[in-house]
């Protein structure tokens, strides 16, 4: 609050003025994390940002009495898988996960019924360990092509019996 002039005060009850900071220098980008582009590198294994990612694993809970795995697929992997996938449905679009993403992704490789032996087959190589290996979520994810993300769930379905056309050669 200002002090008027005319109410006397000893010199010590002055208002002081602030301490004045310098003027920072230059600054960069010049730290190993961080990168000066104003775009996120992209590319096999980097992923796809997006908000609140980790949202897909509560959801994928609602499938697990759902799936149709073959004695030799464990939930763990195929929930691992799919959350990947799912995640780099809804990064795509910018918003946090869904209940669709995960029902895009599950429907996609087959685990809600109908699909072909030869996609069985594939992935169940393709979700061996995933749900211990960051790497092999990855090489999932990567597997499917942005055309096929942006479709809905049940256009997936509807295309399951020619899978190979949505899923990256």
């Amino acid at each position: 609050m200002a002090q008027p002039e005319f109410v006397p005060i000893v010199p010590g009850d002055r208002v002081r003025g602030a301490e004045r900071l310098p003027v920072p220098d230059h600054w960069r980008a010049d730290r190993p994390a961080e990168t000066d582009r104003t775009f996120m590198p992209a590319g096999p294994g980097l992923g796809t940002v997006g908000p609140d990612q980790g949202f897909a694993l509560r959801l994928a809970r609602r499938f697990e009495d759902r799936l149709e795995l073959t004695s030799a697929e464990h939930v763990e992997d195929a929930t691992a898988g799919c959350v990947a996938v799912a995640m780099k449905r809804a990064a795509l679009f910018g918003r946090a996960p869904m209940i669709y993403d995960l029902e895009h992704a599950f429907t996609l490789w087959g685990f809600l019924g109908g699909a072909p032996v030869e996609l069985v087959e594939l992935r169940a190589a393709a979700f061996q360990g995933a749900g211990h290996d960051y790497w092999i979520r990855r090489a999932i994810a990567d597997q499917v092509p942005v055309e096929t993300l942006a479709l809905s769930p049940a256009t997936v379905h509807e295309r399951l019996p020619v899978w190979r056309s949505l899923l990256a050669p």
